[in-house]
Parts: C-alpha cells; sequence; structure tokens
C-alpha cells in the first residue's frame, strides 16, 4: 500500500473498482457504497461460514434461510454495537463483526427472541432499528444452547 496522500476522486475510483469486483464474484449482492456495504460483505462471509441460504436481492426483514426453512436476519459491523429490528423477530438472528483482516466474529447466533426479551421494554425508534452494544450481545450468547445456533458449514464454500 502507497503511504503517499489520495484525492476523494481516486478514492473513490477505487472503490467502485472494488465494488465492480465483488459483485462479479457474487452476483446476489451489489456491495453499494451507500452505507450497504458492510451488510452485503457480512452476508456473504456469513452464507460461506454458516449452514443457510442468502435470498435474492433486498428482502424487508430476512437476509438468509436454514435448510429447514427457517429466516435469518443477518446483521454485520465493523464498531462496537450491532441494530436489531423494532417491528418483527427473527427466527434467528445472527450478528458478526467484521475485522478489519477481513475474518469475521460471531457476536450472537441464535433465537431472535432472545434478543426480543433483552430489548422489550425499549421505546419505538425513527429508524426502526434498535442499537445493541457487542458486549450486551456476547454476554447474551451464552443463554444459547448449541442445538438453538445456526450451525457453522463443515467445510467453507
Amino acid at each position: 500500500m502507497s503511504s503517499e496522500p489520495i484525492t476523494v476522486p481516486e478514492a473513490v475510483n477505487q472503490l467502485l473498482g472494488i465494488v465492480r469486483r465483488l459483485h462479479l464474484a457474487f452476483p446476489h449482492k451489489a456491495f453499494t457504497l451507500d452505507g450497504r456495504l458492510v451488510g452485503d460483505l457480512g452476508e456473504v462471509l456469513v452464507e460461506q461460514m454458516y449452514e443457510l441460504t442468502l435470498l435474492e436481492g433486498l428482502q424487508k426483514h430476512y437476509d438468509a434461510k436454514t435448510s429447514d426453512g427457517k429466516n435469518v436476519q443477518i446483521k454485520a459491523t465493523m464498531k462496537a454495537n450491532v441494530t436489531f429490528p423494532v417491528d418483527h423477530t427473527p427466527d434467528y438472528y445472527l450478528a458478526v463483526k467484521i475485522h478489519s483482516d477481513g475474518r469475521i466474529e460471531e457476536i450472537f447466533n441464535g433465537p431472535g427472541s432472545i434478543v426480543r426479551e433483552l430489548i422489550k421494554g425499549r421505546k419505538d425508534t425513527k429508524t426502526n432499528l434498535h442499537s445493541l452494544s457487542i458486549n450486551a450481545l456476547q454476554k447474551l450468547q451464552v443463554q444459547v444452547k448449541v442445538t438453538d445456533k445456526i450451525a457453522r458449514r463443515t467445510s467453507q464454500a
């Protein structure tokens, strides 16, 4: 990597080139730079690691399905918080943190009802999303039985 400064137009051009390459490799995701990039990256990484199939395009409440037809909401972050929907409870909620080296860390993997119980007293938000700290979800994760988690793939796709 160069240590020379970059102009904004150069950076945008390089980012768009990366997005085009990602879309060619994973055509079922858009990888747009308008706030969806981390989410799309997370969904692709999760699909490679877990026994689930991403839904095509954008779906209102869910991102994937398990082999037995359960709906999965996937949330990815590169920060200290992730979001959980205000208006519905997914069958499964899978939250991951993407690290700067590209690996993902499982934050929460289990029934959405467990997370819903954590936030049951909160007021609705304008964004229709509750913000949850990674620490809170990691503490909650210990309550999830192995049989209530989405299984990891034995060999990654």
